[in-house]
Order: structure tokens, then C-alpha cells, then sequence
């Protein structure tokens, strides 16, 4: 492994040292954007949600550029110990493949580049972008599609040649289809009560279980692949206690809008009809990422599937709930490449594969040198 690729690892791992939880990517974002800086790129600024971006000019004045993006939140909150530790080929780290390797990548673009003399018609857009896990509900990228579309009162988007969306976990995939969800906190209210002499009445917690235990009953569909998952459920007050408030969070997601379409009314007609006396039951929609997809035929989709290939790699085309998402809505192109594999995801137990980033670096460089 040569010093380029070892110094694009040391700097994902000073990145994920910087602690960076959705909605509090502040200093996670300053760091990047002193590093922009040190790079002598151009334009380099921050919006008001906390989004930095940086351009590196091409030779043509007048090209559309490519924007490459790679977000800067994990879903770790500040208590979570961030000590990185390195075996063998593999570095373990909290968020180091989510996706601090991914905005490490954006350097190591501009260093391969700078490396390579080669010089590009298009100009290039770096961007480190917030919200994209959790309840972020893709706010950042929101805000980056909103500032490069060239047409606002159409919304086409036709101002730039496209999205590459780096992730540090996903080698290999190319996403080209975005999942829609819907996101709900559920909350029940009851009066409460003493568990002995006021047994009988409802008790928050046991109307908001029985109320999960029937959304988890309804069919969802093997294809389009349809998902429910209740994240996270909480309340009461005490062992001897009748709850008087129960919460909890609700994922919706599916490959097809239509299918997406159902089970939201499915879902939200049962909550409806939840409530009774002595029990309100309401929610509340806390996240909503729309669907969105171009065809595998498209030049980016096959150019991106190239650029892997090259590298000896198997491609392999695929779904999921990214920042990509927005432009994809939007109908204005967008991938997600990957610059290794690795796994544990989201878990304390994240961890990196350093060997293949050689060939994740070399096939999105492969593919911002042919774009456009």
C-alpha cells in the first residue's frame, strides 16, 4: 500500500476521533473545513445547517459540475467512547466506515488527482454534508440539492452533470434506487394510576404494546421488498405504576412508492381507531425520505459499474436509503459508490477492511475523471 492510501486512512481516523452525533456535526464540520482550506481548493464555505462545501475548478468555465458528497454524522452520541484500534487489515472504530473513511475520500480525490496531473473539464464540488443518519431525515442533502439546482421553479436539477455519493462501507454496490420512508413517534395517554388500587384502568405502556403488537401483524410484501420496524419504545414512571404516557418510534420503508403508500394507510388507519376513553393515541410524522431511482441503463449508473469492474471487483447494482434520496427524487442522477467493506455498522464494533481501499479509491477516481 502505497503513502497516499495509508495517508487517506490516517485521516478517516482523525475525523471519526471528532465526535460528530446528527445535529451536532459542528465540530466534526470545522475540522473538514480547515482541512478544505489547508487544500487550497476554492469557495470554501459553510451554510447555515452546517453543510461545507469546497470546488476544485475545472478547465471548462461553463461544464456542469459534478458534486461528490459524503455525509459527516454517525449515529454515536458524545458518551460514546471513540478509541480506534488497529489488527491486521482491519481498523475498529466507531463510525469509521459510516462514514468518516467516506469524507476522508473526498481528500484522497483531490490528492489523486493533484498526484495524477490530471486535470478535469468539469469542475468538482466537494461536499460534507450533515443529517444524513436518524431523524437528520437527509436535511443536509436537502439543503445542497436546494443550492445547486438551476432551475427552482422546475426543480430539474439540470445545472449540474450529477450526485456521487460516497459511502466507506458499500464496495462493490452502486446504488441507483432510493427507498422511501416514513417515520412516526407514537404517543399514548392515560390517567395513570396505582398498579393494586387502580388496576383495571389503562395503563400506557400495555395500550401502546398492544397497539405495536397489531402494526407488527399486518402483511408486508417479500416483493417489493416492504420493512416495519418499531426502533425504540419507552414510558411509565415506575414498577408499582400505571404509565400515564408510552412513546415510541415507527420505521416505515419500502422499494416501491405504491407499496410504501399502503402500508402508511394501513398503519395510520389502526392508530386512528386506537384511541377510546381513558386512551389517546396520536402520532406524529418525524421523518419522511422520498423514493426515487434512475435506470440501470443510465451513463452514471453504467460508468460507476465500470469503474468497479476495472478494478477486478464484482458490481453489483442495488437499493437503499442514502443521501441520494433527494437528487434521485428530484430526477436528477445520482449514485453511491463505496471505498471498501467492512462491517458492524452502527455498532461499537464498526470496523474497516484497509487492503481493498486501494481499489475503492482507484474506481471513483476512474469515475470522476470519465464523468460528464
Amino acid at each position: 500500500m502505497t503513502n497516499l492510501y495509508k495517508k487517506i486512512i490516517d485521516l478517516a481516523v482523525e475525523i471519526q476521533q471528532v465526535a460528530a452525533p446528527t445535529f451536532a456535526e459542528g465540530p466534526r464540520g470545522e475540522f473538514v473545513r480547515g482541512l478544505f482550506e489547508k487544500e487550497k481548493l476554492e469557495d470554501v464555505s459553510m451554510d447555515a445547517l452546517g453543510n461545507v462545501y469546497a470546488r476544485l475548478p475545472g478547465k471548462h468555465k461553463k461544464s456542469k459540475p459534478l458534486i461528490i458528497s459524503a455525509h459527516l454524522d454517525t449515529v454515536f452520541p458524545l458518551s460514546i467512547n471513540l478509541a480506534a484500534k488497529k489488527e491486521a487489515e482491519k481498523i475498529f472504530a466507531p463510525g469509521i466506515g459510516d462514514n468518516s473513511l467516506g469524507v476522508s475520500a473526498l481528500f484522497g480525490i483531490v490528492w489523486m488527482l493533484r498526484e495524477r496531473n490530471i486535470e478535469l473539464k468539469h469542475d468538482v464540488w466537494f461536499v460534507a454534508n450533515v443529517g444524513e443518519e436518524g431523524l437528520g431525515d437527509l436535511g443536509g442533502m436537502r439543503g445542497v440539492v436546494e443550492r445547486f439546482n438551476s432551475d427552482p421553479s422546475t426543480g430539474s436539477g439540470q445545472g449540474v452533470i450529477g450526485y456521487l455519493i460516497l459511502e466507506g462501507l458499500a464496495l462493490g454496490h452502486v446504488y441507483h434506487r432510493a427507498i422511501g420512508v416514513r417515520r412516526y413517534r407514537i404517543m399514548a395517554k392515560t390517567a395513570g394510576g396505582h398498579s393494586w388500587s387502580d388496576y383495571g384502568q389503562p395503563s400506557a405502556v400495555h395500550e401502546l404494546a398492544t397497539l405495536v403488537t397489531q402494526l407488527t401483524a399486518i402483511h408486508l410484501p417479500r416483493e417489493p421488498r416492504t420493512t416495519m420496524n418499531v426502533g425504540t419504545f419507552g414510558g411509565g414512571t415506575g414498577i408499582n405504576v400505571l404509565a400515564s404516557e408510552a412513546k415510541c418510534e415507527l420505521d416505515l420503508r419500502s422499494e416501491d412508492p405504491a407499496a410504501l403508500a399502503r402500508l402508511i394507510h394501513q398503519v395510520e388507519e389502526i392508530i386512528v381507531n386506537a384511541s377510546r376513553e381513558g386512551l389517546k393515541i396520536t402520532a406524529e410524522v418525524i421523518g419522511e425520505r422520498p423514493a426515487g431511482e434512475i435506470s440501470a441503463e443510465h451513463k452514471l449508473v453504467q460508468l460507476a459499474m465500470t469503474c468497479i469492474r476495472e478494478q477486478g471487483l464484482k458490481a453489483l447494482l442495488t437499493a437503499g436509503s442514502t443521501d441520494a434520496n433527494i437528487p434521485l427524487s428530484r430526477d436528477i442522477p445520482a449514485v453511491v459508490m463505496g471505498v471498501t467493506t467492512g462491517g458492524g455498522a452502527h455498532t461499537i464494533n464498526e470496523y474497516i477492511d484497509t487492503y481493498p481501499i486501494e481499489k475503492g479509491m482507484e474506481s471513483l477516481l476512474r469515475f470522476v475523471e470519465l464523468v460528464g
